[in-house]
């Protein structure tokens, strides 16, 4: 099931009145099982009650449109650390920092690439692997890209004290 665009400018309206910005709206499951995924950034990110006051805003405006033949689930949430790259902005925005791109299907060169995301320029994503070869990878064959969260890293920073 797909939300119509009228209902996806609405969602981008009421999100962007908070001074948040809506990356994706999805529509998951079937039948009584459906859930109604958005997902939400700002400038600095955001927080549980940034996702509660959207859910809140977000359920009034459906309770008006009712978009869903069925009973659904509304989930906000943020994009997360290992965040999905929704825009050719964020390809710039999150240049410098580990990604892993999985290509189309069709892309027969390779399947998937992970590196420092240099960026995108002219329709092509490039990126540096771990040996220091550039990579170059048309845009329109991108599926997904994802950043990449060393979390060995993040974790032997932290030390438990008690």
């Amino acid at each position: 099931m797909k939300v119509e665009q009228s209902l996806r400018e609405q969602l981008q309206s009421l999100v962007a009145g908070e001074g948040l910005q809506l990356l994706d709206v999805e529509v998951a499951g079937s039948g009584p099982k459906v859930v109604l995924r958005l997902v939400i950034d700002g400038p600095a990110g955001v927080n549980l009650d940034h996702c509660a006051l959207i859910s809140r805003q977000v359920s009034a405006l459906l309770d008006v449109e009712d978009p869903v033949e069925h009973r659904y689930t509304l989930e906000v949430s943020s994009p997360g650390l290992e965040r999905k790259l929704y825009s050719e902005g964020d390809y710039h925005r999150f240049a410098g920092q580990d990604v892993k791109v999985k290509m189309r299907p069709e892309y027969r060169e390779v399947r998937s690439a992970t590196g420092q995301l240099l960026g995108l320029e002219a329709g092509v994503v490039r990126l540096v692997d771990q040996s220091g070869e550039i990579i170059e990878l048309p845009f329109d064959h991108v599926f997904e890209t994802r950043l990449q969260v060393d979390w060995k890293a993040l974790t032997s920073k932290r030390k438990y004290r008690p």
